[in-house]
Parts: C-alpha cells; sequence; structure tokens
C-alpha cells in the first residue's frame, strides 16, 4: 500500500507599516489562501507547458476580506480591492531564487505609499494583473491580517515580504 502524502502550495505575507515619518507603527503577518483558479494555473503552466509569463502583482484588500476556494480575479464575494495609494498600478511580486522548496521577495519586497487618511487595509492578494481594480486575469490566492483590519493614513507605507512553498509531507 502506498503511502499518501500531504502537498501544499502557500504563500505567507509579513507586513510593515510606517508613519511618514519611517517610525514603525505595526506589523502583521498571514497565510494566503492559493484558489482554485491559482491552482489550476500553476497546473496548466508547469505541468502542461502552456503559454507562461511570470508577471505577478500584488493588491491590497479592505477590511476583513474573506478568501474562497473559487474566488476569481472578475468574482470575489468576500473582499474588495484597496486602491488609496500614490503607485499606478498593483506592486509587482519580484521573486529571488528558489531554494527548499520556497521563494521570496525580500530582495525587491512590495511597497505600498497610501494617499487616503482613514483608509481600512485587512489583508493582500497575488494576480496576473497589474492594473489597480482589474478583473480579467487569473487570482492566485490571497489572504486575511491575523491580528484584525488596520486603519492607515496619507503618506503611510506598507511594506510586504511574500515567502511562497510548495511542500510534501
Amino acid at each position: 500500500m502506498q503511502a499518501t502524502l500531504a502537498r501544499t502550495l502557500s504563500t505567507h505575507f509579513d507586513v510593515v507599516c510606517r508613519g511618514p515619518d519611517g517610525k514603525l507603527k505595526w506589523t502583521d503577518e498571514f497565510d494566503n489562501l492559493v484558489v482554485n483558479a491559482g491552482l489550476d494555473d500553476s497546473l496548466d503552466k508547469h505541468l502542461k507547458g502552456s503559454s507562461y509569463t511570470a508577471a505577478w502583482y500584488v493588491g491590497l484588500t479592505d477590511g476583513t476580506p474573506s478568501f474562497a476556494a473559487g474566488d476569481t480575479e472578475s468574482s470575489h464575494a468576500g473582499w474588495t480591492e484597496v486602491t488609496a495609494y500614490d503607485e499606478a498600478n498593483r506592486q509587482t511580486l519580484t521573486l529571488g531564487s528558489v531554494s527548499g522548496q520556497s521563494v521570496d521577495n525580500s530582495a525587491s519586497k512590495a511597497v505600498f505609499t497610501i494617499d487616503t487618511n482613514d483608509t481600512t487595509v485587512g489583508g493582500a492578494f497575488i494576480t496576473t494583473t497589474a492594473t489597480k481594480g482589474g478583473s480579467v486575469d487569473t487570482l492566485y490566492g490571497g489572504g486575511a491580517f491575523t491580528a484584525g483590519d488596520k486603519t492607515i493614513d496619507d503618506g503611510d507605507s506598507l511594506t510586504l515580504t511574500i515567502t511562497c512553498t510548495a511542500a510534501a509531507s
């Protein structure tokens, strides 16, 4: 009898918020749910060998996001994107070298500069669309802050370090 192995794809987010003066306001971390569309895309591009692009982007969610396996970029009832930041587009997810079934963006973190007072942020997501509010491509997944929603203000910056892992146990 063959043993059954658990296999997982996961993403971990470390978030740091600093005020306009550079002082630390808060930190949080959370794990990402890889949605069905993200899993299918991984299988299609990697194993099937379909046309591939390595362009991935990071976006922010509003308060109390609830991600579900069936979420897609165009249909996600449990959360709304936050676009109240200075950058023209979602931030590019630039990953380094893969080692030990893990890869991260620690050398090129995603940074958002908030442009509105009293903005509620509750989590983040990964997608193949750079456009703020875009809904035409593939949602990889997303998650909610473990310490709950945060209110951020004009001039605050959010820095996200993202670690993607694949594991068998």
